[in-house]
């Protein structure tokens, strides 16, 4: 088996595979110490043991054939050697075989010992668990001895199994709360990036081993450098918009009193380059405009598309059937300027825009359709960077726009954890874009 069909079976969890780091060399251990022990103490001892019975049952076999019938025999190994432990009698008419229980194995061993030192014995019986019955050929017949089975095999032997399985059980308890207390610094810092990696800011103390620490204070620092920087853009860009627009509105009072047919082209000018200040504000201020809150995410776009009507925009809404019902932890803000941008590039490059929202138990998805002429495939991943204008894609002759839309979405939709998928229309034909955020 290849290390990669290996890989395939093992645990995906850091959880899991510390535990198997951990436990398995341990149980490995207690096996490999398990079996020696079972050859070294059973075998060993049992050997021993039946050596020990092997002489007295010779000698119970020579008094026997010495005797002149088998009740003799019985009489004189009683009173000639006194021993009270081993019992001698006929062996009944039915053929005896050896017998064991299946997990007996110092019964194996002791078989083969007593068939290998006395060659009149014909079969064991250790079927009983507490006697032993070999059966011996003499000159009488077929005779039976019996014994305790204390007397060839060491007493209480599973005591070693239950104290190994005792003390694994302990081990492997102790591991386990060993385990969580070194992982839970982990999933905290995982938690708090994933929190951070969906716009929302939890607070996270580094804690744990020394190598948790620094990569936990690692992660605040960068935190830190990110949400400074984000800062920054935003009020270096808002504090740009805002001064260029003093100079604009002048402008634009300037050239309203003038009554040349001239200026009318000029205040369209003006017009635009107010649109792309706007703009740039908006992708300035990105995701990171207001607190994550519980947000009714149908209402919400509900709420878009009757803003968007009332602004002379065609859009609508579909029917909303067999769709879940709940709040989703969004930016408002920042989700209303997403979707709106969408439905603005819908109906800028197409005659109209098809708005759904479909809310499971897992996901939140926001489409946006048109009828326009679309997005190539090769050409989409290049439309959702900041700045870019596709011409042979998108029509531009209808004017607007300095391609930021669909980068605003990008990054509010990363901003939640989200994505932001660009396809063809089923229905319209034209360019299909979901917001797809996990709750």
């Amino acid at each position: 088996m290849s290390f990669e069909l290996l890989k395939h079976y093992m645990p995906r969890g850091i959880y899991g595979r510390a535990a198997l780091i951990l436990l398995l060399p341990v149980v490995i251990l207690q096996l490999v110490v398990t079996v020696i022990f079972a050859q070294r103490h059973f075998e060993g001892v049992t050997l021993q043991m039946t050596d020990t019975v092997v002489r007295e049952l010779a000698l119970v076999l020579e008094v026997t054939d010495s005797a002149l019938t088998a009740e003799q025999a019985i009489r004189d190994v009683q009173s000639q050697l006194g021993l009270l432990e081993i019992s001698l009698a006929p062996a009944p008419d039915v053929a005896p075989e050896n017998a064991r229980v299946w997990y007996d194995y110092s019964g194996s061993v002791l078989t083969r010992r007593l068939s290998e030192q006395l060659q009149s014995i014909i079969a064991v019986n250790l079927a009983e668990g507490s006697r032993v019955d070999v059966y011996v050929q003499s000159r009488h017949g077929l005779m039976q001895i019996g014994f305790d089975r204390r007397r060839i095999s060491a007493a209480n032997p599973h005591q070693m199994f239950v104290y190994t399985i005792a003390f694994g059980l302990v081990m492997t308890i102790i591991a386990i709360i060993y385990l969580r207390n070194q992982l839970r610094p982990i999933k905290r810092l995982a938690r708090a990036a994933e929190a951070f990696g969906r716009g929302r800011h939890v607070p996270y103390t580094p804690a744990g081993a020394v190598e948790l620490r620094a990569a936990g204070n690692a992660f605040v620092d960068m935190r830190n450098r990110i949400e400074r920087h984000i800062e920054q853009r935003t009020l270096m860009l808002s504090g740009v918009s805002h001064d260029l627009r003093t100079p604009l509105t002048r402008l634009r009072l300037g050239l309203a009193m003038l009554d040349d047919e001239d200026a009318e082209l000029l205040l369209r000018d003006v017009a635009d380059m107010q649109g792309m200040l706007d703009e740039f504000l908006s992708f300035a201020k990105g995701a990171a405009e207001g607190e994550p809150e519980p947000v009714d995410p149908i209402v919400m776009v509900d709420e878009i598309v009757e803003s968007a009507q009332r602004a002379g925009r065609d859009v609508v809404l579909l029917a909303r059937e067999g769709e879940g019902a709940g709040t989703v932890m969004l930016r408002e803000v920042a989700m209303r300027r997403a979707v709106d941008n969408l439905i603005s590039n819908g109906v800028r490059y197409g005659a109209r825009a098809e708005v759904s929202v479909l809310l499971t138990e897992k996901t939140l998805r926001i489409r946006v359709e048109d009828d326009g002429p679309g997005i190539p495939e090769h050409q989409r991943e290049q439309a959702t960077k900041p700045f870019t204008r596709l011409d042979p894609a998108r029509n531009q002759d209808k004017g607007g726009g300095v391609g930021l839309g669909l980068a605003i979405a990008v990054d509010v939709a990363r901003s939640h954890g989200g994505v932001l998928r660009l396809g063809v229309s089923e229905r319209l034909g034209g360019l299909r874009a979901d917001i797809v955020i996990a709750r």
